[in-house]
């Protein structure tokens, strides 16, 4: 006699056209709600981002004295030499060919440069999460600190009156000049180099935004569907 088999129904496979899965997670994506609660619970809020920008800005604008003071202390000294010509007193450089100029301009990118770097590894140690408010706070920051190490290193070094330095020292006796920076590009050394370093402390060690999925445990071994298997023939008695 024959008997017919009948086979059990093949377990339930999502469909795309599903619903969302429920907040306690999906049976073959158990790890898909916590990852979606961590992604949305990413960093702190707006009111603590911006005071703490707030906080960068105003330490590392004030950061700029010591720049100003290892500019004095390192920066060349401008050599010139007075004399009374018609009457009138007139100073020049007492090296014609001489380079302190340049000197000046290239100890003051380069120590705002180091200082950039410094200042961005103290704010990623501190705040090791990244954020706009933070990087902007940086630039103007160094900015800020720049404008103030040269008005501080112009006021700490040498006098800026030269005809009265001039006098004080004598005709034909060589003084030191005023310190200045007459490239004005020298101020973006700092937020740009305060700028690249932290960007690449945050590439490189800054906290990774966790997947929004995990990894299906269980993957399917057959996706295509398997043919149900025909009533059966056992020969009779």
């Amino acid at each position: 006699m024959t008997a017919p088999l009948t086979p059990p129904p093949p377990p339930h496979e999502p469909s795309p056209h599903d619903a969302w899965p429920p907040p306690g997670g999906h049976p073959r994506y158990p790890g898909a709600a916590a990852a979606h609660v961590t992604y949305g619970q990413d960093g702190p809020g707006m009111k603590t981002e911006l005071r703490e920008a707030a906080v960068v800005t105003v330490a590392v604008a004030v950061a700029g004295v010591v720049l100003g003071l290892l500019w004095v202390w390192l920066a060349p000294s401008m050599p010139k030499v007075g004399g009374v010509v018609d009457g009138k007193w007139v100073v020049v450089p007492a090296d014609a060919e001489g380079e302190q100029a340049a000197g000046a301009d290239g100890t003051f990118t380069l120590l705002a440069m180091a200082c950039g770097a410094v200042s961005a590894l103290a704010v990623f140690a501190w705040r090791r999460r990244g954020s706009v408010p933070l990087v902007v706070a940086l630039a103007v920051g160094g900015f800020l600190a720049s404008l103030l190490a040269w008005r501080l290193g112009m006021w700490l070094g040498p006098a800026q009156d030269v005809i009265a330095a001039a006098k004080a020292a004598g005709q034909g006796e060589t003084f030191s000049g005023p310190l200045k920076l007459t490239a004005k590009g020298a101020w973006l050394a700092w937020p740009v180099a305060a700028l690249v370093v932290h960007l690449g402390l945050t590439a490189l060690f800054g906290p990774r935004d966790p997947e929004p999925y995990a990894p299906d445990p269980y993957p399917k071994q057959h996706d295509a569907p398997q043919p149900h298997p025909g009533p059966s023939t056992h020969p009779g008695p």
